[in-house]
């Protein structure tokens, strides 16, 4: 298997990365890339092992359905192997290439692990992020930046085998579809409808909410996997409790993308306490 974690079948060596213009031109394209098995068998391993610590805090400290723990850096496990992660020159390299220098990851706000529920499926509502997600955020504002590539790059770096993430391939670089707009015409979006639901059931409803969204494409990613993409795609995560999943999640972090979310998320409060909710980009824009 020439993505199997071990290397080439029949000696120990690592598989050897390789960037290339592809990167590039699919991050812009599609909004998202794939840096294949980027991160060595070892620290795979490793990662594993603390994000077992990891699964263990959150469902102590959120409940058994929980599915995060962010960020890792704040809580008491082994940090050892999310530093060599942040540090990693492979990668390093890799994200400087496809963005630029100023274009940083492994930040100790950010950096956390997605887990699968204990118990129920359970997937999030199709949205863009910032959008549709954040009560009183300017539309104006988002509209304006969300082609800026300095901002809302956002990471998904696989430790286990993870379909869990669905994506409308290109829907960074454009307004709404009007077959997007008729499929989710309210703000806040509606997630499935899941109450009274068990079982395969429920699982049955999340994938079925999936892909009622035109143009939804599921990604895979392999075992040391990192996806590279566009938070201002059409996106969505779609759990199951007999899927292992630990899957380190991250913003890439410029000052740019500092100083905007400062800006905002400062101005998103003072529009909730003057009682604006979520906006919504299919009437109030």
């Amino acid at each position: 298997d020439s993505r199997s974690l071990g290397g080439q079948t029949g000696g120990p060596a690592e598989m050897s990365w390789s960037w290339s213009e592809r990167h590039v031109d699919e991050y812009h394209v599609q909004g998202y890339t794939v840096f294949e098995s980027i991160l060595p068998a070892s620290l795979v391993g490793e990662l594993r092992h603390s994000c077992d610590a990891a699964r263990h805090l959150a469902r102590e400290k959120a409940g058994p359905q929980t599915q995060r723990l962010q960020p890792v850096f704040d809580y008491d496990i082994d940090h050892t192997p999310f530093t060599a992660f942040a540090e990693l020159p492979e990668l390093v390299d890799a994200l400087q290439r496809t963005l630029s220098p100023g274009h940083t990851h492994g930040h100790a706000d950010g950096l956390g692990v997605l887990l699968e529920p204990a118990d129920l499926p359970w997937c999030t509502h199709w949205h863009r992020d910032w959008r549709d997600n954040i009560s009183g955020l300017d539309l104006d504002r988002w509209e304006a930046d969300y082609r800026d590539i300095d901002l809302f790059n956002q990471v998904n770096c696989a430790l286990y085998e993870d379909s869990s993430t669905w994506v409308v391939p290109g829907s960074h670089l454009r307004p709404d579809l009007p077959r997007e707009r008729s499929r989710f015409p309210e703000r806040p979006i509606d997630g499935p409808g899941l109450d009274g639901l068990e079982g395969s059931s429920r699982e049955r409803a999340c994938l079925q909410y999936c892909t009622s969204m035109p143009g939804a494409r599921q990604l895979h990613l392999a075992a040391g996997d990192f996806c590279l993409y566009r938070n201002t795609l059409w996106h969505i995560g779609n759990y199951v409790p007999y899927r292992r999943r630990a899957t380190l999640h991250d913003f890439i972090d410029t000052p740019a993308y500092r100083s905007w979310r400062q800006r905002e998320v400062s101005a998103a409060n003072r529009r909730r306490e003057a009682g604006q909710g979520m906006a919504n980009p299919n009437r109030d824009h």
